[in-house]
């Protein structure tokens, strides 16, 4: 199985040069849009991610690594790396990956807000 890294490239050229973004490579695998954060009870979640796939006409799978950062009635801040995988069905265009999280010091405990969610990879396997 090989395991593929896709990342976005910042090319910065040195001086006062414009920024270029390289582009993805061919079978690399996005998000489609921004994660959508679900509030289910108090402290309970489901972060869901859109996953476009069109360069898996054969099918793929892979994960998608992100970062939670979220904040309890308390006054409780934290940021947790978290990770989610996903399967991109043959001949599907795009697919989805939801992930399911409790984020509070005590269960049920707190009111939680989500600050942000931020993704810092998302890897595809053949």
């Amino acid at each position: 199985m090989k395991l593929q890294s896709m990342f976005l490239l910042l090319a910065v050229t040195a001086g006062a040069g414009p920024v270029a973004f390289a582009a993805p490579p061919e079978s690399a695998v996005m998000l489609t849009g921004d994660p959508v954060v679900m509030r289910l009870s108090k402290d309970e979640f489901r972060i869901v991610f859109g996953i476009e796939g069109r360069s898996c006409s054969a099918g793929c799978n892979g994960s998608v690594r992100y970062r939670v950062n979220w904040k309890a009635s308390d006054g409780t801040s934290r940021s947790e790396l978290k990770e989610v995988n996903y399967t991109v069905s043959p001949d599907a265009a795009r697919t989805i990956a939801v992930d399911r999280q409790y984020l509070d010091t005590g269960e049920g405990a707190h009111t939680v807000d989500v600050v942000n969610v931020r993704v810092d990879t998302i890897t595809r396997r053949d």
